[in-house]
């Protein structure tokens, strides 16, 4: 197996422009926000304003690209029964998703799962990271697919 490894910038950028690429596709207004998580206090479900400002951010991306459709994952920690912790995901997950209605994401692209304190994303001790909503990025085939 021959392996080549491209380390001069000018003729990648050459081989780029050969195969199609356009630089305005890499526009900042184009490009999908890069925070993925919110994060919340203690029996929290409300965003504050920073977390709303990237929310708006995702919103304009997902209406700039209407083959894209995004799961949003409510979870909790694991204070408390399981019942309220999925109860409280889900709240965090549904105000997630209606401010994405509220900027003019379609319903219909808004797919919502709600997982309680069943899918720590550190170890369950350590509740403040555990407490979030977490953002996948679909394309309309796999969308489609759930």
């Amino acid at each position: 197996m021959t392996i080549l490894v491209l380390d001069n910038p000018e003729l990648i950028a050459k081989a780029a422009i050969a195969a199609g690429f356009t630089p305005a596709a890499f526009e900042a207004g184009s490009r999908r926000p890069h925070r993925m998580k919110f994060h919340y206090g203690f029996n929290k479900h409300s965003l504050d304003s920073e977390d709303l400002a990237f929310l708006k951010q995702h919103a304009a991306y997902l209406r700039q690209h209407p083959s894209v459709s995004i799961r949003v994952h409510g979870h909790s920690d694991n204070f408390g029964p399981e019942d309220y912790n999925r109860f409280l995901s889900r709240l965090r997950a549904n105000a997630v998703a209606k401010t994405l209605v509220r900027e003019g994401v379609p319903e219909h692209r808004i797919l919502v799962a709600h997982w309680g304190a069943g899918r720590p994303l550190a170890t369950p001790e350590d509740h403040a990271a555990n407490r979030r909503v977490e953002l996948e990025y679909l394309t309309l085939d796999v969308a489609q697919a759930l």
